[in-house]
């Protein structure tokens, strides 16, 4: 938190008064208990987890964003927030957190004051619920500065948040938003002005609050690709990688791009994708979809988020199967610029590669991620943990994610040990500062106090004794 605060004549008027609100708040529940934050956390969760207002919530994101499924976001804002609550239960946020009596170590939580918070216009309700209720977790403030496309369900979610902080008697200036017109310039402003920047959603935002004089935590693009590996359950693995990839039009950066299919089971596999819901481009069709997708070399907004019947329609494919397909598969061999298909989609579009073996398909997804994706995931469909364990060893990745609908998994699943979140980390493979689901312990200081303990001081042959047996003094 900063002990020297720009004064107002050093910031935009509309950010100063924001921020100098937030701070005051902040400040009010600094010496809260653990109990109190935990009540204003489960507040701001049951926020958006009440069924009226989350439907209400869905309906607004998808109507006024035109990106998604109403149903699928409902799915979203419930399911990742209930799953946010339980991996915070219990979690120690206020006063001591941890005591190693053996080093003369103690752990104490402290709030980093003032969170500015960049959300994309793909999740505007569940992005925002969980930025909100990690920082609240750790006693600060939050103001949300989201996509413009994003504002009216912010502005809602806002609104819910602040009806449940008052049955808890929390200030509202606890969680605060930028309203209209969301500028580049008042966003800008926020980041400089908060003492922590948390951003998802287009890279030239994570770029920005890299850039902004404050300390940021930024995530990586999305580029999934999922390899489907000669042991795999070839039908459990298609039926999950269609789930994932249909789930919400893939507005998810955890959603498969790219499927790699080793030649031995290719044809089943592929046949399993169109019972799936798939159905296979041929030539002229992958090209005229291209076109409409990238139509000056980048991906046109016209059809991301949008269901693979609307994709279609408007490139113009009009044979019967296409028109009811689930989503659209591109056979693909290359990678880069000059193979569009092998980066991000935004949409329920796969591309789909064939692969000699493992070692190929391994290959394969270093190719693609060498072009778009580095440090998110990867994800793998098999019954052999030395392929699973090779691709942790060897491939630009933070998570390998196995056996799993990928979208659902990244992000943190009930069955699975990943913290629930809406922004991975992508490690410096991906040009991020970190790793990890974004979660409620990056919003928190530690402070460590630190007593004498026993001196434990090693000989040169303790430390150095094997070294000089090798290699000599």
């Amino acid at each position: 938190m900063r002990e020297v605060i720009d004064t107002p004549s050093e910031v935009h008027p509309v950010i100063g008064e924001l921020v100098a609100r937030a701070r005051s708040a902040q400040r009010s529940i600094d010496r809260y208990t653990q109990q109190q934050v935990d009540d204003v956390v489960s507040a701001a969760g049951w926020a958006i987890m009440e069924p009226g207002r989350n439907r209400a919530l869905a309906e607004l994101g998808v109507r006024d964003t035109g990106l998604g499924d109403v149903d699928d976001k409902i799915r979203k804002n419930y399911r990742k927030t209930l799953g946010l609550l339980r991996d915070l239960r219990g979690a120690k946020s206020v006063g001591v957190i941890a005591e190693r009596p053996e080093l003369g170590l103690v752990e104490i939580a402290r709030p980093v004051g003032v969170v500015a918070a960049l959300t994309p216009s793909t999740n505007p309700a569940a992005t925002v619920a969980n930025k909100i209720v990690n920082a609240l977790k750790g006693r600060n403030a939050i103001i949300v500065a989201p996509s413009p496309k994003g504002l009216s369900t912010c502005r809602m979610l806002v609104g819910f948040v602040h009806d449940e902080l008052a049955k808890v008697g929390a200030p509202r200036d606890l969680v605060q938003h930028l309203d209209a017109p969301v500028t580049k310039e008042l966003t800008r402003e926020l980041m400089r002005t908060a003492d922590l920047v948390v951003a998802t959603g287009s890279q030239s935002n994570v770029r920005a609050a890299y850039s902004s004089g404050t300390p940021a935590f930024g995530v990586g693009a999305g580029n999934v690709a999922v390899i489907i590996d000669a042991s795999a359950d070839v039908d459990d693995a298609a039926a999950k990688i269609a789930r994932s990839k249909c789930f919400d039009n893939a507005t998810s950066c955890s959603s498969e791009n790219s499927v790699i299919i080793v030649d031995p089971i290719y044809a089943r596999a592929l046949q399993s994708l169109v019972a799936s819901g798939g159905v296979l481009l041929d030539a002229g069709e992958k090209a005229r979809l291209a076109a409409t997708m990238w139509p000056d070399g980048r991906l046109s907004p016209a059809v991301t988020a949008q269901s693979a019947p609307r994709i279609a329609a408007l490139a113009g494919l009009d044979r019967p199967e296409v028109t009811r397909a689930r989503f659209l598969m591109v056979d693909e061999s290359g990678t880069g610029p000059a193979h569009p298909f092998s980066g991000e989609k935004l949409s329920p579009v796969l591309a789909v590669y064939r692969a000699r073996d493992f070692e190929h398909a391994r290959d394969i997804v270093r190719a693609i991620y060498a072009y778009q994706g580095a440090g998110h995931s990867v994800g793998i469909h098999t019954r052999d943990d030395a392929h699973v364990m090779h691709l942790g060893l060897e491939l630009p990745v933070s998570r390998v994610i196995v056996n799993q609908a990928h979208c659902f998994a990244t992000g943190g699943n009930f069955d699975n040990g990943l913290p629930f979140s809406l922004s991975m980390g992508c490690g410096t493979w991906g040009r991020n500062s970190f790793s990890d689901n974004l979660a409620y312990r990056h919003y928190l200081n530690i402070t460590r106090i630190a007593r004498t303990i026993p001196e434990r001081i090693p000989t040169e042959e303790d430390v150095l004794g094997d070294y000089f047996r090798r290699y000599g003094r």
